[in-house]
């Protein structure tokens, strides 16, 4: 089978969308969102039918990796009266004990040494001690960070969203209710829609749950700005269970459906999965690129929202259901009254060729 070609299917799939269409807040109650089911056709729901739209025995699998506060404010050190220039930096995540790999704004303007925290507070001296190809800074501590972030942090909400000032609010709304290892710089915005109450009803219309962890890198923000041939997908890393992993090789050989909630849970699966499409449970890093033409062994549906044009997510979802469809789909989305993004609304995608 000849593998399509990637830059001509993006370009294919290219939209222009009116920045009325970005949500800037999500629905309330979460699970009061659209959801468009694509299979052979298109229907128009509302997150909360979701039980409705499964079957018993299907099995949902969930990203649980919470959002941690990685947007810091920095300052550089004052010397000989000089200095003290404020940075942000964008923590991405912990390469070994207490060095973390991080985005500094301005970067050309950051020097040597910073000191993170906000004014009149603990300060946290960081000590930038390498550049990655990216132009990400490595920046060495002489303790562990972790328990101080929810101090000096801040939720590295997405550039498209005005955040205004409120980190309060968002550092509930911008998690998914289950949310529980920390690590992730973004939002597995997927899962946002659902509800306690929803994931009971799940449970009591006998669809099976488990989670894994993906920790969602900065790149999910990255456009592809060259030919997708070229662009370096960020290493991010994912942990299944063995108890996650039985699970899902169980529904498979019993003809189950699978169903990834999230693209993030889908790169999860398909870095772990053989041929066959059982999942083998373990920990690592993945950079794995999905475009059409490369074969999804493991979901057999995925819940979604609606992506960036030009995004390796556009690709991921055109792979995994198909070009026209997602065609169809957006074309539907824009016609109609969907909102986009991370705070928008939800497609349930059935796999296609």
């Amino acid at each position: 089978m000849t593998r399509p070609d990637a830059d001509a299917v993006l370009a294919r799939l290219a939209f222009e969308l009116p920045p009325e269409r970005i949500a800037q807040t999500g629905a309330e109650p979460r699970d009061s969102s659209r959801l468009m089911v694509v299979r052979e056709r298109i229907e128009h729901h509302v997150f909360w039918e979701l039980p409705e739209l499964l079957q018993a025995g299907d099995l949902l699998v969930f990203n649980e990796s919470r959002v941690i506060p990685a947007r810091v404010m920095a300052r550089k050190p004052v010397v000989n009266g000089h200095g003290g220039g404020q940075i942000e930096v964008l923590l991405l995540r912990e390469e070994e004990a207490n060095v973390w790999s991080a985005y500094l704004k301005p970067a050309k303007r950051a020097g040597k040494e910073l000191w993170l925290g906000q004014p009149g507070g603990t300060q946290h001296r960081a000590e930038v001690v390498g550049t990655l190809p990216d132009g990400a800074r490595l920046l060495r501590f002489d303790h562990d960070l972790k328990p101080h972030l929810d101090e000096i942090g801040r939720l590295p909400l997405p550039p498209y969203i005005d955040a205004g000032d409120s980190d309060e609010t968002w550092r509930e709304r911008y998690q998914t209710v289950y949310a529980r290892e920390p690590g992730s710089v973004a939002a597995p915005t997927a899962g946002l829609h659902f509800t306690p109450e929803l994931l009971a009803r799940l449970d009591e219309a006998g669809v099976e749950r488990h989670t894994l962890t993906l920790h969602v890198g900065a790149g999910t923000f990255r456009p592809i700005t060259g030919p997708v041939a070229e662009h370096v997908m960020h290493a991010e890393r994912y942990a299944i269970s063995g108890r996650t992993a039985a699970a899902i090789n169980r529904a498979k050989a019993e003809g189950r459906r699978v169903i990834a909630v999230g693209t993030t849970t889908v790169r999860a699966l398909e870095s772990s999965a053989n041929e066959d499409g059982t999942v083998n449970p373990g920990e690592g890093d993945t950079r794995i690129f999905i475009t059409p033409g490369i074969p999804l062994r493991v979901p057999d549906l995925l819940i979604t929202n609606l992506h960036l044009p030009g995004s390796t997510l556009l690709l991921l979802v055109a792979a995994f259901a198909g070009e026209q469809r997602i065609r169809a789909a957006y074309d539907a989305a824009l016609a109609g009254s969907y909102r986009f993004y991370s705070l928008g609304d939800a497609m349930l995608l059935q796999k296609g060729g």
